[in-house]
């Protein structure tokens, strides 16, 4: 073999062991570039913000009972180490006691006169957020055995009906659809909740009550529910916001936004509310 021949050969051996090195290199500084990569997306991944965890207290209107009940436990599931307390009754009653320093994360109220009770005072974080409506219906015995087919019908003699106390958001609302009729009843009591009022036609105390259809659809059979076209100059939207006084703050945020959320929404829409 000459030595041109050689040279070339030489030549030739020494290019490929140079380009062999370049991969090798590429290869090494791929594989760092790759590995620095995981590591910032493993820093900005979602199980890098705080876990929520503690307890927090609501306090709702008592037709939200059912289904806010249904959430706390979505929640409790969705981030294992919370709890979820609830206060229930007339948002009356409830917007007394935030006012009044009753230990709350956060509020859910049945109309927005009564969640004014509480940003009057400025105890709240924001602006509250309207997150389901409701609307009247009346609840008479099973069978409606009164044959009760209207407002009006409420008013005869005999009858036995009872209302909400006219500062709870449903006596209100209930006024209101009476006063649409231009129709008089004096009921038998006024309740503080909507719950109480509808307690007494399940215990057949009360032959009606003028309650929400959320009340109807959760207490079943019951019941049985009449709507009447007056209800639709009464329907209550219903406001949730963050206290003030939030012992844990970011889980209260984090349940506002269940409510808010599309399961959430289905949960509240498959309990009879209707939406914002």
């Amino acid at each position: 073999m000459t030595r041109s021949v050689r040279r070339t050969r030489t030549l030739q051996l020494a290019g490929a062991g140079a380009a062999a090195l370049m991969a090798l290199s590429a290869c090494s500084s791929s594989s760092g570039d790759d590995s620095s990569s995981k590591s910032k997306a493993s820093d900005s991944s979602p199980s890098a913000s705080p876990k929520l965890s503690g307890k927090i207290t609501v306090f709702a209107a008592a037709s939200l009972k059912e289904s806010f009940t249904t959430l706390g436990k979505e929640f409790e599931k969705a981030h294992p180490g919370t709890t979820v307390s609830f206060n229930f009754g007339g948002s009356d009653t409830l917007a007394a006691s935030i006012t009044s320093g009753a230990p709350a994360d956060v509020f859910a109220a049945a109309s927005p006169k009564t969640m004014a009770i509480v940003t009057d005072k400025q105890d709240t974080v924001g602006t509250p957020a309207t997150f389901v409506r409701n609307q009247l219906e009346i609840a008479t015995l099973p069978g409606n055995p009164d044959k009760v087919a209207s407002l009006k019908d409420l008013t005869k003699s005999g009858l036995k009906v009872v209302l909400c106390d006219k500062t709870v958001p449903c006596g209100a609302a209930a006024q209101k659809a009476l006063d649409a009729g231009k129709l008089k009843l004096t009921p038998a009591s006024y309740e503080q909740d909507v719950k109480a009022a509808l307690t007494k036609v399940e215990l057949k105390e009360a032959d009606a009550a003028v309650v929400y259809k959320t009340d109807v659809k959760a207490a079943g059979d019951k019941v049985e529910g009449v709507e009447f076209p007056e209800s639709a100059n009464a329907i209550n939207d219903y406001p949730i916001a963050l206290l003030k006084n939030a012992g844990n703050a970011a889980a209260a945020k984090a349940f506002i936004e269940l409510v808010q959320s599309a399961e959430g929404q289905k949960v509240l829409s498959g309990a009879g509310f209707l939406k914002p």
